[in-house]
Parts: C-alpha cells; structure tokens; sequence
C-alpha cells in the first residue's frame, strides 16, 4: 500500500442471479482503487515501537468502480465495501453427523453432504484465479513483516464484501406460461439453499432471541424447476451466544433460519441448520454437526511459546569458568534474548550489547509476552460481517402461513434482469 488512488485488481469469487438467472458469472474482472488509508493513534505508535515494530499496520478502505464480464462487456460501478470485510477467507463446512436415526435422514444427509462437496468446489475454482506469490516469495514477506520496517501488503485472495449503490441494469425478460409452470419445485428436506447474511454478527454483541435475515443469493432449483428465486428471504433468531473471555475461551454463535418467505410473501415453517460459511483463516471458526460456529485457537501457540520460553532460559544461562566464556555467553545470551523479546531488532542489540542482564530481562519479557498472549487473553470472536455467504440447509418443511403484509414484498411479475442493494453483493478477491 502506497497512498489513496492507488489501483487495485480482482475477480468475483460468488456468481450474481437476478430472479434465477447469472448475471455476473464467477472470474469477472473488477477494479477499485484505495479510497482511505487510516492514521495511528501516539498510543499505538507507542506500543508497537515497543514490540520493534516502527509501521505498524494501518487499516486500508477501498471502493471498486467498474465490472468487466467474461463476454467484454463492462459496467460502471458505484460501491461501498461491508465494514468487517477485507480478509482472506475460506469456506468452512459443517462437521458430518456421527450417527443417522433413519433411511430418510441417510437419504437427506448424503444430499446435503453433495451440495457441501459442491458448494467446496466451487470455491476452490474461484479462488484458483487469485495469483498469489509463490513460496519464496510468500518467505521473503514473512521475514520482511519481522522486520522493524516493512512495507504493508493487501495479501492475495483477500475477500471484500461490496454493495452496489446502484443497481447494474441488464434487461428484462417476460415470464411466459412455460416459465411459470415450471415454478412448482417442492421445498423438501435435503435441499442446501446460498444466502448472504442481512444481519452482521459477533459473538461478543449477539444476544439469544435476537433476530436474524438473510436472503437467497441464488436460486434454488431442482433439475429445471425452480423452488425459490434469488432474492428470497430468510428469518431466524439467535439461539446461542457466548462471547470470548480470558484464558483464551472463545466466543460461540448459533443461529437457525425457521422462516423462508419468496418475493409473492407467502411464508414457509422450515427446519434449518448451518452447513457452510465463509469464515477469516485466522479465526479458525469451525462448525460443529448443528450448525453451530465456535472460533478455535491455532494449536501453533504451544509451538510459540514453547520457542519463547527455549529463547527466555538460553538468555538466562552462564559459565562461570572464566572471562571469555563468560564473554562469549553474553553476547549468545543477548541475542537469544534481544530475539525472544523484540524480533529481529532486539537480536542485532543484543549481540552488540553483550550484556547477561539485557538478555535475561529480554528473554523474559518475550516469554511473559508469549504465554499471556497465548494463554491468559481473551479468546477469539465469531465474526460475520454483513453479506458473508452462507450455505443453509433445509430440513422437513411445517405448516404455511400468509406473511405480515407490512413485511411482504411486492409480486414479481417477470424475473428483472437489475442487480439490485443491498440484497445482492459483489463479493470479490484481490489478485
């Protein structure tokens, strides 16, 4: 990152329905340019000075403004990125249930593990147009970001959520006869429907009973009948929340859809769970067999701190034998303490000091650091920005009811070709 205006390049990683039909395919081209690079506080200037670190990282805002599809055609765009978004995700499914109570529930699941294989696959398509460095290269940045200067990237395959302001205009077609007729799919269980997330969540603000939406971003079809059109609504409730505490307990969310409402506003009772949703790699956000999302620790902090504490009793060791051990000692100490405490920077001190003492209350700091940062801090939170891309699945269908018509949208005469915000989102991943 360089300053404002500065272009950057992507590809939409989620295809675009209008009613039920694509309209921006997955691997179109967009483009955007940097809109807002935030300043630091003296007090975060402050603390990462301390930890050897002269630029820290600053948060960056984009925006994207024009859309190049498969074909050449290109639209103009006016967006606004989801706030929370701009991390490298992945696609996270839901752990497979260890037993079955019945033939049908065999018959749903293994559907429903099928569209997860999809739903994966997919995935992995889209994001294998992201060229990311290569392993030398991805090397040589992670010592440069050890370093107390260093140059601040958006890293390959980062995802933003961006709504449209405006809506990209397509055209229109007429519902005919056929068209229609062929709108008789029935809701049954095994289905898996793709939605994007109305409601921002986090485990550290949701409450249990508060509400939640989410809308289709894809028609839900069975062969060449349509079930449900893109824009169709879903509502929900939380059903469990917990934020994330000290000693490193992190935040739970569950949430369940029991409410499917098409664009003519007749509500549908369903049965959900949550079967995948993109979730930051560095979360670690798993799904467990219900649905529900725990963020979990990465196990490469014992590792960590295993190799803080190793730094921390090498800088407090000595040889008592003579002055130049003694000597040499010191400069070995100071540099696995000067590492162990402040990076790269505190290993070059360390051995021009040559000081035990520097080593020592380096080699402590490090390791003090080290454990309470892995084991004694809060947790981590399950976060899902507004728009993050969910695959929900459908159990057995309940009895119907008309919707409030206070809630109800308008009939849909004819599926409009017009992407329309903040129901839809572009979703794209920097290359």
């Amino acid at each position: 990152m360089k300053k404002v205006g500065q272009r950057i390049h992507g590809h939409t990683v989620e295809p675009i329905y209008a009613f039920d039909h694509i309209v921006v395919p997955v691997g179109s081209k967009v483009t955007g340019e940097v809109t807002k690079i935030d300043g630091l506080s003296n007090g975060k200037r402050t603390l990462a000075a301390l930890n050897a670190d002269f630029t820290p990282v600053r948060k960056v805002e984009v925006a994207f403004d024009e859309l190049v599809l498969p074909n050449g055609k290109v639209f103009s765009l006016h967006t606004h990125v989801t706030p929370g978004s701009g991390q490298v995700l992945q696609l996270v499914t839901a752990a497979n249930p260890k037993e079955k109570k019945n033939a049908v529930k065999d018959a749903a699941s293994e559907k429903v593990s099928q569209a997860k294989r999809q739903a994966h696959q997919q995935w992995d398509s889209a994001m294998k147009q992201v060229t990311a460095p290569g392993k030398i290269r991805r090397l040589e940045r992670y010592g440069e970001s050890q370093s107390p200067v260093h140059r601040q990237f958006i890293p390959a395959g980062t995802v933003y959520f961006a709504e449209l302001d405006e809506p990209l205009d397509f055209g229109n077609e007429v519902m005919t006869v056929s068209m229609a007729s062929s709108m008789a799919g029935d809701l049954s269980e095994g289905h898996v429907v793709h939605a994007l997330l109305v409601t921002p969540l986090s485990s550290a603000t949701a409450k249990r009973g508060e509400k939640v939406e989410a809308v289709l971003s894809q028609p839900l079809m069975d062969g060449t009948n349509l079930i449900l059109p893109e824009g169709s609504r879903l509502k929900g409730t939380v059903k469990q929340a917990a934020p994330a505490r000290r000693m490193k307990k992190n935040g739970q969310l569950r949430i369940a859809f029991s409410e499917i409402i098409p664009p003519d506003g007749v509500e549908q009772k369903v049965v959900t769970t949550l079967e995948g949703v993109q979730a930051g790699k560095n979360a670690n956000v798993k799904l467990d067999a219900e649905g529900g999302a725990e963020a979990t620790t990465s196990k490469t902090r014992y590792l960590g701190t295993a190799i803080s504490l190793g730094l921390a009793m090498a800088s407090a060791g000595h040889d008592d034998h003579d002055h130049h051990a003694d000597a040499g000692n010191g400069s070995g100490n100071g540099v696995a303490g000067g590492l162990g405490g402040f990076k790269l920077v505190g290993m070059v001190v360390g051995a021009l000091v040559r000081s035990r003492a520097f080593g020592t209350t380096m080699g402590a700091y490090g390791a003090a650091v080290s454990v309470y940062t892995n084991f004694m801090a809060r947790g981590l939170e399950v976060e899902f920005p507004k728009n993050t891309a969910m695959q929900i699945g459908i159990g057995t269908r309940e009895a119907t009811k008309p919707a409030d018509p206070a809630e109800a949208q308008p009939p849909v005469p004819s599926p409009s070709a017009a992407v329309e915000s903040p129901q839809q989102a572009l979703e794209a991943a920097s290359r």
